[in-house]
């Protein structure tokens, strides 16, 4: 990937992940995890182009090391294919090139995660050698921003915005 990419690469990720259900994902597509990625390992951001330059598909990813020092583990954080492009090798281009550069880094050890209903995903990252899929619990919850009126309240005893709320204690048994 280079700079003059990483538009190309946040539309082609906008295309394919903006409609996923906010509510299930605990990080979320945007400009952002292009050019932070791109800032922070450009080795290990990709691209793939077609014939006439357009990009038709991503790879992101990132090490960490473990504390002692001994083991250093690959992510890849987000991986796309323009739906034209699937199936048609692409996807497994950009991970083999992506496991390589990895292991030039001194990799032992990959992941990669989804969501569970994207069996898609599955399937391909399976199909490339990935296994023993663990069951993650991911939970979210939509904070509604309060009342105009709320905002210019400030809570007696915390400063904060908002009415002061009475705690009742639950009845004696």
């Amino acid at each position: 990937m280079a700079v003059e990419d990483i538009s190309g690469v946040y539309r082609l990720g906008y295309q394919l992940f903006h409609n996923l259900e906010l509510t299930t994902l605990y990080r979320t597509w945007d400009a952002h995890e292009v050019t932070v990625n791109f800032d922070q390992d450009p080795k290990l951001s990709l691209v793939a182009e077609a014939k006439n330059g357009r990009i038709v598909g991503f790879a992101l990813g990132k090490t960490y090391e473990n504390e002692t020092g001994s083991w250093k583990y690959g992510h890849i954080l987000w991986m796309g294919v323009s739906p034209k492009y699937q199936r048609a090798g692409v996807g497994a281009e950009l991970h083999q090139e992506m496991e390589r550069r990895m292991r030039q880094q001194g990799v032992r050890m990959s992941f990669v995660d989804m969501a569970q209903s994207n069996a898609a995903a599955r399937n391909f990252f399976r199909s490339v050698g990935y296994g023993r899929p663990e069951s993650e619990v991911w939970m979210s919850k939509m904070i509604r921003r309060a009342r105009k009126k709320k905002d210019t309240e400030a809570h007696p005893r915390l400063g904060l915005p908002g009415r002061r709320h009475r705690m009742r204690r639950p009845p004696l048994a």
